[in-house]
């Protein structure tokens, strides 16, 4: 029955994603002042909302870690798991979003890259995320955890930045579209197509992370193992 859901909810993903880009291909009118190059919104935006949701996912973990890491350990691991693969996925996503940005900018303001409030947060994100994972990747010994960790919830603290800057700064990158100022909003003939993009980046997320999830629990398993029978071995 588990294995019969997980390949239903995999159809379901993979149909809703295919939905999703007629939706924005075909479906969503071409932008007034953008023409074509508008539709990477429907990529870019729901690609920034996975990668912030999973980086809180990753802070939460972190937290969880931090806090049981003592006193209930079997919780703890299950809470290093969920920050490991939050903090995966949320980088995942945000290299998207890092790269679908320049393909606009490229077109919309003549130029790859500008050290733009929006950007140079964002860019900054990915790359404590990107040191997160090269500390688990690389680093060993009984601290790694903990000093992740605290990297992971320093690395979240920039996420209300990003999404603030071009709030509290004058940018170059363009205003909220959705909550920002009188007269900002998508045209509503737009708006189906971006939501069915946004759900269909979740739940393409939310396969990826739980996937994520359940490998690294298999390898926790598997350390836990070792280093009970490398104890057994040394009191034999």
């Amino acid at each position: 029955m588990k294995k019969l859901a997980i390949a239903a909810y995999v159809v379901l993903t993979i149909a809703l994603l295919g939905w999703a880009y007629y939706q924005a291909i075909y479906v969503a009118p071409t932008d007034a002042q953008q023409g074509e190059l508008f539709r990477i919104i429907f990529y870019h935006v729901p690609s920034a909302s996975v990668a912030f949701v999973f980086f809180a996912i990753s802070l939460a973990g972190s937290i969880g870690y931090l806090a049981w890491r003592r006193s209930r350990p079997p919780l703890a691991q299950i809470s290093d798991a969920w920050a490991l693969a939050g903090a995966e996925v949320g980088v995942v996503f945000c290299t998207v979003v890092l790269t679908t940005g320049p393909l606009w900018g490229r077109r919309a303001w003549g130029i790859w890259w500008t050290w733009d409030a929006r950007l140079t947060t964002t860019l900054v994100l990915w790359l404590i995320y990107v040191s997160y994972l090269l500390l688990r990747r690389f680093a060993a010994g009984p601290q790694v955890q903990t000093l992740a960790a605290v990297l992971g919830i320093f690395g979240a603290l920039d996420v209300p930045i990003v999404y603030m800057s071009n709030r509290w700064w004058r940018t170059q990158h363009p205003a909220p579209v959705f909550g920002g100022a009188e007269g900002s909003g998508m045209d509503p003939s737009m708006v189906p197509a971006f939501l069915w993009n946004m759900g269909a980046w979740f739940a393409w997320g939310i396969l990826i992370l739980a996937l994520r999830f359940h490998v690294e629990r298999q390898h926790q398993r598997i350390v836990a193992h070792q280093a009970q029978q490398a104890l057994e071995d040394t009191t034999v």
